[in-house]
């Protein structure tokens, strides 16, 4: 043993196997390939925050800065109209335009007053049409209304009117006033369709009782007898009753 330490003892060595060589490479060869076999199939133990950090894309790059806005310049017309009024100009003009109205053309025929352009002079105003709706106009009966509406002092004075009776117990209250009444009057003279419209209501039954005995003239136009619609005021005070 101490002979195969010395430096002098080489070549002098022999192995008793000629096979050690083959069967350490194929050894070493096995290591390797089992080294690098192992990561393959165990995937869970690779650095996986490391290559999903390698693998995230870079952000976009940022937009680039709008354009500068324009500026317009927007001309300002001077106007000599301030507020709806016309001021004086601060300036007079160069050239003044003339402005020249264009007259009107003279008529061709002279005819009559309304009638239909182009016809003969002196003719009938509005034409042939216009004298048969003039005649017809003409010759129509008039029809008298059944039924107008007039005012009290227009109507006059009834014919007989009796004085309504005083309550007692508006006089023993001290009520006074007037009481207004809408009425048709007939062709003979007789009220008809008696309404209130105002007054007190102490008073009311009072004027109404009293106004439907009044009798009027009846009320004639163009000639025939006709139905009026008006108001009556009847009043009530504390001296006259």
């Amino acid at each position: 043993m101490f002979e195969d330490s010395l430096v002098e003892s080489a070549g002098k060595l022999r192995t008793n196997s000629k096979y050690t060589t083959l069967v350490s490479f194929v050894a070493q060869c096995t290591f390797i390939f089992i080294l690098v076999l192992i990561p393959l199939i165990y995937t869970e133990a690779l650095p996986t925050k490391t290559l999903l950090t390698s693998l995230v894309a870079p952000p976009p790059p940022p937009p680039p800065p709008p354009p500068p806005a324009q500026i317009v310049h927007v001309e300002k017309v001077q106007s000599d109209i301030v507020e709806g009024q016309l001021r004086q100009p601060t300036k007079i003009p160069n050239k003044i335009k003339q402005v020249v109205e264009d007259e009107p053309p003279a008529p061709a025929v002279s005819g009559a007053v309304g009638g239909v352009p182009g016809g003969v002079p002196g003719g009938q105003a509005g034409g042939v049409l216009g004298g048969v709706l003039s005649a017809a106009n003409m010759n129509a009966p008039k029809v008298a209304p059944t039924k107008v509406r007039i005012s009290q002092i227009q109507l006059g004075s009834p014919i007989s009117a009796p004085h309504p009776l005083y309550p007692p117990i508006a006089r023993q209250a001290r009520v006074s006033g007037s009481v207004i009444l809408a009425a048709t009057i007939s062709k003979s003279g007789t009220i008809e369709n008696l309404k209130v419209v105002s007054g007190h209501p102490m008073l009311i039954n009072s004027a109404v009782e009293a106004v439907k005995q009044w009798r009027y003239k009846p009320y004639v136009l163009n000639g025939e007898p006709v139905e009026v619609e008006t108001q009556i005021t009847v009043n009530f005070n504390m001296t006259g009753g």
